[in-house]
């Protein structure tokens, strides 16, 4: 198929690779242009860049596609479809009716379950058993087109937003595989989206990192797993603000916020969490083990 490819992060990478290896026509990649970032603000192309780059495919930086310009230009690759995966620009009804069949979005949870921009994160921190991929066919509104295909995926108890990521990434370049084929034979059906079970899943905000030892301690566990890697849960001890990346279900009770033991289990409202993965400031994440040989932390040390 005459395809072009829309996206920006790592978690779009798969895809855009699964399509080339497939010797699909990828005519162009639409991603968000380079920005300043690190130490020295040097300009930083995007994962999707660098991988369309090197496999030679024509890249398209626009800043909007709302003018007729870029909508023109669009138009102009003659695509069969067009595959969008976490793109960051919203496509407006000409864009849309662009590719003679349509445009198709891989979305990161089981439509109408975590419509919007940080449907990994939020499953998790719901404390939700199972997540999974949709494909919908893209409509003018948030993740409310008609749906091509889903497949669920179960959560583990101790598993992070990084590793749902990655496995999400994965099933939905399968996945959009799987719904090109269809359309390419003209047998894919469309699926419009229920009304019931629609929640939103609002992006991740600052005031909303801090740990909460005042809460049970399944929530605080689903609260670090559910930021980790990215933005991360943290916490305070001793003066240093410090990133829980991994933890699972401690032993013991006692005021919240205390550490229990010799291995950083720390108590919450209800029973504790132990603290496996840790990462300082500046520093690159570390077991705990790792953490309690250049920091001394004693049972009954108080964390905020």
């Amino acid at each position: 198929m005459r395809l072009i490819f829309m996206g920006t992060p790592d978690f779009a990478v798969p895809t855009l690779l699964e399509l080339a290896a497939r010797e699909h026509d990828i005519v162009a990649v639409y991603t968000r242009a380079p920005r300043p970032a690190g130490r020295g603000l040097e300009l930083q192309q995007t994962p999707v860049e660098r991988e369309a780059r090197r496999l030679s495919l024509p890249i398209h930086t626009p800043k909007t596609l709302k003018d007729s310009d870029a909508q023109q230009a669009f138009r102009a690759h003659n695509a069969d479809a067009a595959v969008v995966v976490a793109y960051g620009l919203l496509l407006p009804k000409p864009i849309l009716d662009a590719p003679r069949l349509g445009c198709f979005n891989v979305h990161a949870s089981l439509l109408p379950h975590w419509r919007g921009a940080a449907p990994i994160n939020r499953v998790i921190l719901a404390g939700d058993s199972e997540s999974g991929v949709t494909i919908m066919k893209m409509d003018e509104g948030l993740d409310t087109g008609a749906m091509a295909m889903a497949e669920r995926l179960p959560i583990g108890a101790d598993m992070t937003a990084g590793e749902l990521h990655d496995a999400l990434s994965r099933l939905g370049a399968d996945l959009m595989l799987r719904v090109l084929a269809a359309a390419e034979r003209g047998s894919l059906q469309l699926t419009s989206q229920p009304q019931a079970g629609v929640t939103y899943a609002e992006k991740i905000s600052k005031n909303e990192t801090r740990i909460d030892w005042s809460k049970p301690w399944k929530q605080v566990h689903d609260h670090i797993r559910g930021l980790s890697p990215v933005p991360g849960a943290w916490f305070e001890i001793s003066g240093l603000r410090v990133k829980a990346l991994r933890s699972t279900k401690g032993e013991g009770a006692g005021a919240p916020g205390t550490v229990l033991d010799d291995k950083l289990t720390v108590a919450c409202a209800d029973g504790a969490v132990r603290l496996s993965h840790l990462q300082r400031t500046g520093k690159q994440p570390m077991s705990s083990d790792e953490f309690l040989r250049g920091t001394q932390v004693k049972a009954g040390t108080r964390v905020t």
